[in-house]
Parts: C-alpha cells; structure tokens; sequence
C-alpha cells in the first residue's frame, strides 16, 4: 500500500508559478513510477507528467514546456514546477503511484495504482 499526501496548491495570477509536493509512504519509492493529473470543472481527470524510476518524463502537449516534474528519492517525494500558468489550468491536480507503469499506460489513469487526495491549483486571469 502506498499514501500520497499532495501539497502546494493555491491561487495565483495568470503568468505566475507553483510547485506541487507529493508525499509518499508505504514502498520503496524508488520502485515507483509517479504521475499527476489533473480535473477541471465539469472535465475528466487528465494526464499532465509522468516520471519513471529511471528518470524518464513524459509530459501531455499542454503543459510542454511549462511544467517540470522531478523526483527526490531520499525524500519520498515528487514534485511538479508549474511556470506560465494559465486559466485553463485550473483544475484540482492528483498524485498518482504506479508498479511495473509499461510505457504505453503512463498516461492512462489506469496505469496507476495510488492516487492522493488532490490539491486545488486555482489561476485567476
């Protein structure tokens, strides 16, 4: 069993920045592949950045070049650096844990096994 416990949320303008935390306990964190998501309003829950044990990103064409994601294995934790925010990226945004994610379910919410409770990103424009 793995518990995810995400932090950082909040408002802010538009062209501004965040970062996510995401907490893990429960598995060596190590051996897990980490993800965020995110769901708007009235939306489904959608993929945003995917970081591999290996280290491997992968991110959705939305956030390219916006937003980072990177581990700190000694820390147990994941973190997602959001720049340039925009309105459309309001949404609660969701920690997610995977065991064994093959490469072609890393951006598929199936794809994983643990999920947090989500934090609210909220931009004002």
């Amino acid at each position: 069993q793995v518990q995810l416990v995400e932090s950082g949320g909040g408002l802010v303008q538009a062209g501004g920045s965040l970062r996510l935390s995401c907490a893990a306990s429960g598995r060596t964190f190590s051996s897990l592949t980490m993800g965020w998501f995110r769901q708007a309003p009235g939306k489904e829950r959608e993929f945003v950045a995917a970081i591999t044990r290996s280290d491997g990103t992968y991110y959705a064409d939305s956030v390219k070049g916006r937003f980072t994601i990177s581990r700190d294995n000694a820390k147990n934790t994941v973190y997602l650096q959001m720049n340039s925010l925009k309105s459309e990226d309001t949404a609660v945004f969701y920690c997610a844990a995977g065991v064994g994610v093959l490469r072609y379910n890393l951006y598929s919410l199936r794809g994983y096994d643990y999920w947090g409770q989500g934090t609210q990103v909220t931009v004002s424009s």
